[in-house]
């Protein structure tokens, strides 16, 4: 959107989650500050969370909170509880994921008179992180009692709908520089999708130079010297880790706001988590909750609006008179309602030490409703690789899997073992577990296997009395390999 705001716009519906623990405080916060700028605002009140856990809905998101949103595509939302190794899907995925706002958008900026060790660095920096595929797709499996599988979904639309965004985030911010941060040199196929993907689309903004850097590194580089960032594109896991350290070199998540885009529904929310042991205490920064309401005012068009209430925000840390015990301690502290009443007697009023950014609208990437983006020329299937549960060692396990392919269109190339070859055997010392991949391509020259020929490997296994538990087809795309090899596999 981006219309213009007075007295006389109709109002702009907009879905407020209150959440969790100490949601309720913030978000009232940022509410109170939003509709004192002027922008009007029709406020849908709706849940989501441990209340709705409570009452046996197991994605935590009830029926009538996905119609207000589906209503108003405009969510501001306070932090929600989620069940930590057990129980139901976070509700803050659930959101994400089924209102496909694929990128999180994390605005990290020194603030004045906020003690760190980075104070007078001049950080001012942008993490766009992929925000619903990677191993947040959260496809888990038990494949043994003992070993754990998660699957690593990355597609090359997400990829360039999450390179797109960061390069227009840069564009729209005046931002010269963007860095792609990957682990493309050991995930060559899924992290390395990003990386292929951004080196494609980077010639289509000549203004910005476009770095890669691997994430490790990144991350080196953040703690060492951070002021040489701009905007950083990454995977969903990463980014996850990578913004999180962001915030910490400004103060923390307290300062931490966020944005979720996707193409019809945009959710704003601090990223720091609901913390109840503090809630209505009176004593929680509200200011991730407030500069989320910022991004907010932004996305809709209510420029003017957005920085009247940023500034409001960063004069108040210039002026110093009124600090939240996260960054003042005990001493010298006031409440969260004392801190939202101090900006609000600001807005009107202008940082004198803190530069403005010029912003234009950000312009969203059209994205594709073609579902096979990639379609190569040729394709076929040269082999397999079955995953067979046993707790015999290599040596042992190697004759009778040779011995399930003999009579089939396949041979057994090697074995792994959490992706080391075990078999043949190379005079190695590899631990092993009781989940063992068996590497098996077509004895034919010019392969092309077909399901009959899967199954019959899979009837001489059983017949081995092994068993197996999942398959993967190892397939060839324009006579590229698509799939790695393991470690010591030649």
């Amino acid at each position: 959107m981006n219309t213009s705001h007075s007295t006389k716009t109709a109002p702009i519906p907009v879905t407020l989650i209150p959440g969790d623990g100490i949601g309720p405080e913030v978000v009232d916060a940022a509410r109170r500050l939003i509709d004192a700028t002027g922008v009007p605002i029709a406020w849908e009140e709706a849940h989501a969370g441990a209340s709705i856990f409570r009452k046996g809905i197991a994605s935590g998101v009830p029926q009538e909170t996905l119609d207000s949103i589906s209503r108003t595509r405009l969510v501001l939302k306070g932090p929600l509880e989620t069940p930590v190794g057990f129980g139901e899907k976070s509700a803050n995925v659930t959101l994400r994921k089924l209102f496909e706002t694929y990128g999180n958008i994390r605005p990290v900026r020194e603030l004045p008179g906020v003690p760190t060790p980075y104070a007078g660095r001049g950080i001012d920096l942008v993490v766009v992180r992929e925000n619903v595929e990677d191993l947040y797709a959260g496809i888990e499996h038990m494949q043994t009692p003992g070993v754990a599988q998660c699957l690593k979904i990355i597609s090359r639309k997400g990829c360039e709908k999450i390179v797109r965004l960061a390069f227009e985030v840069a564009r729209a911010e005046g931002r010269k520089m963007v860095h792609c941060a990957t682990k493309a040199n050991i995930m060559k196929f899924t992290e390395g999708l990003l990386k292929r993907t951004f080196e494609e689309i980077a010639p289509e903004y000549p203004e910005i130079s476009a770095q890669h850097i691997i994430v490790d590194n990144c991350a080196h580089q953040l703690v060492r010297r951070p002021e040489q960032f701009s905007v950083i594109v990454t995977t969903n896991m990463n980014g996850d880790i990578l913004s999180d350290l962001t915030s910490a070199l400004v103060g923390g998540l307290g300062f931490a706001p966020s944005a979720n885009i996707g193409s019809e529904v945009a959710i704003f929310e601090a990223v720091h988590g609901s913390a109840p042991k503090y809630a209505g205490k009176d004593v929680i920064n509200p200011t991730a909750m407030i500069l989320s309401g910022v991004l907010m005012l932004r996305h809709i068009g209510a420029h003017a609006e957005a920085d009247t209430l940023e500034n409001a925000v960063l004069f108040t840390f210039e002026e110093g008179r009124h600090r939240t015990r996260d960054f003042a301690g005990d001493a010298g502290s006031c409440g969260t309602r004392a801190f939202t009443d101090a900006i609000l007697g600001n807005l009107g009023k202008t940082p004198q030490h803190t530069p403005a950014r010029t912003r234009s609208k950000l312009v969203l990437p059209v994205t594709s409703t073609v579902v096979d983006m990639v379609r190569p020329t040729q394709r076929e299937v040269v082999g397999i690789d079955v995953f067979v549960e046993s707790p015999l060692q290599p040596e042992q396990l190697g004759p009778k899997v040779q011995a399930a392919a003999e009579g089939t269109a396949f041979g057994l190339k090697m074995i792994s073992n959490r992706g080391t070859v075990v078999f043949p055997l190379t005079g190695t010392r590899t631990d092993v577990v009781d989940q063992h991949r068996c590497r098996f391509l077509s004895r034919n020259p010019a392969p092309d296997v077909g399901n009959d020929e899967v199954r019959a490997l899979l009837s001489g296994l059983e017949q081995q009395g092994l068993r197996w538990m999942h398959i993967e087809k190892l397939q060839a795309f324009d006579g590229r390999p698509a799939f790695t090899k393991a470690q010591g596999e030649d």
